[in-house]
């Protein structure tokens, strides 16, 4: 049985200006190999509320998963909220529990809770709040979208929450060997590799050092042996 599908959102004209390097995909991207759930795309949409709509929409009915990114801050920028409940064609409003976590966190830090920071307690209806040990401002899941801040050591803590409430499957597998020969020295042996193997993942990663070519292969698969099996016949193969 296939390993569970999943998609990642990333929200943000300053991600597309090149201003804020986005570090969250990385991260996701490890923790869900880890638990057996494989990330098939990413998108990168800026600040319009038609793209994120349009987007969310597409990506929740292609795969079993969806994160978001950004966008759900106290600014008037952040509207990632008002589009996914759009996207949903539901209502979305200040929820009560969201509320008095921002009351009592404010309180604490002796900070006053006005409107901006009230906006941050606006939740679609019928969502669920993901806990944000961080800032405690929450994200939410929707259906089969969670969304998260975009802020990455709070986004970390918001996939931590969200992660063991999904199912995952079988853990991906990756090997690399390294091979001081160019592309074009073994292309041939790697697609008739591939064909022999269409259950793993095999690419290829070009470099250069000191005016010699090579590459890293790296063969990725849910079963060790079938991996293992793939990688020694490439050593073999380009042994000596």
């Amino acid at each position: 049985m296939p390993n569970p599908t999943a998609a990642m959102l990333v929200i943000g004209d300053e991600i597309l200006s090149g201003r804020t390097r986005d570090a969250n995909m990385h991260y996701l991207a490890g923790q869900l190999t880890d638990h057996g759930i494989d990330l098939k795309e990413v998108r990168v949409v800026s600040d319009d509320r038609d793209a994120i709509i349009a987007a969310v929409q597409a990506l929740s009915a292609g795969h079993d998963t969806v994160f978001t990114s950004g966008g759900i801050g106290p600014t008037h920028d952040d509207i990632t909220a008002d589009c996914i409940a759009a996207a949903f064609d539901t209502l979305i409003d200040i929820r009560d529990d969201a509320r008095a976590l921002l009351e009592a966190h404010y309180a604490k830090s002796g900070l006053e809770l006005n409107a901006a920071r009230l906006r941050m307690a606006r939740i679609p209806d019928g969502a669920a709040l993901i806990d944000n040990p961080v800032s405690t401002a929450p994200g939410f899941t929707i259906k089969n979208v969670h969304v998260m801040a975009g802020v990455p050591s709070v986004f970390q803590a918001m996939v931590a929450s969200v992660l063991p409430t999904l199912t995952g499957g079988a853990p991906l597998i990756s090997k690399t060997l390294r091979i001081d020969q160019g592309e074009g020295d073994i292309a041939g042996p790697l697609g008739d590799l591939a064909t022999a193997h269409p259950d793993l993942s095999i690419g290829c990663y070009p470099f250069q050092k000191d005016g010699r070519y090579g590459a890293n292969v790296v063969i990725r698969g849910t079963d060790a042996a079938k991996v293992d099996t793939a990688l020694t016949k490439l050593a073999e193969q380009f042994s000596a």
